[in-house]
């Protein structure tokens, strides 16, 4: 069974005071949280002091929302991989959307980073979603396919184990719209099906595809109860430790202790 994966990714948001504030909040709501992946995705000012506030904590991993494709060298402004290791980073955000849609960047350029990550045991986060154009005209699956294959190629089947994919809808993200569940879990499935084609089925049944788009407390546990989505990329309401938490309480398993009350499902 794939162990759900809930990551907060801040993007451009948080002081390393506020970050302090929100790991130590965090903390006493979901200390005990083991049967849940938690990962934390500060911008990069804020790694350290997130680090230092998790102290001896196993329950929560640190990601980074980017990093570059080179060594080191004249690269200004970019951040390499031994960087990030230094800094106890385990995961790294590559290719979400505002990076793909603001920066340029190319199912090329994520498909660098992802061997540069692997190559250094970091483990992708790769993000993949369609425009609402796209959707309208019918290329949902011509679009996710372009962009899995193009960012995961040349990438081997055992590689893939540490691959983590997240799906985010471009028209979902920090709208306030949302998939709902059945849109969500056809968009997940397909790409299931495309990783079985670009390594084999039983790889595919292992790797960990997280849903991302106006992810909340009301909607989470109904979303990643779905048979094929296995976790959340959390934007705005990663912002709020207490929202975060109950995102988390929502992605446990049923059989998991008691949580807090959320909205029921539908």
């Amino acid at each position: 069974m794939r162990k759900k994966i809930v990551a907060a990714n801040w993007k451009m948001n948080m002081t390393q005071a506020e970050a302090a504030s929100f790991v130590e909040t965090l903390l006493r709501e979901i200390g005990d949280v083991s049967d849940v992946e938690v990962v934390i995705v500060p911008p990069f000012t804020a790694i350290a002091k997130v680090s230092e506030a998790l102290g001896s904590s196993e329950t929560i991993k640190i990601g980074a929302q980017n990093m570059y494709w080179e060594r080191g060298g004249a690269f200004t402004g970019e951040i390499s991989a031994a960087m990030l290791r230094d800094l106890f980073v385990r995961y790294v955000v590559l290719g979400h959307s505002e990076r793909r849609q603001l920066l340029g960047e190319t199912d090329q350029i994520v498909n660098r980073k992802v061997r540069v990550a692997l190559d250094a045991s970091l483990r992708p986060i790769v993000c993949v979603g369609e425009t609402l154009e796209q959707r309208d005209r019918g290329e949902v699956e011509r679009v996710l396919c372009q962009q899995l294959r193009g960012s995961l190629a040349e990438i081997g089947a055992k590689e893939m184990d540490d691959i983590v994919i997240a799906y985010e809808p471009v028209w979902a993200i920090g709208t306030g719209r949302t998939a709902s569940a059945e849109q969500a879990q056809e968009a997940h499935s397909f790409i299931r099906h495309t990783l079985g084609e670009i390594s084999d089925d039983a790889t595919a049944t292992k790797i960990r595809i997280q849903y991302g788009g106006s992810v909340k407390p009301d909607n989470a546990r109904t979303l990643m109860s779905q048979p094929d989505i296995d976790g959340a990329l959390v934007g705005g309401a990663s912002l709020d430790p207490h929202s975060f938490a109950e995102i988390v309480r929502g992605a446990r398993p049923r059989s998991s202790g008691p949580r807090r009350a959320v909205a029921a499902e539908p």
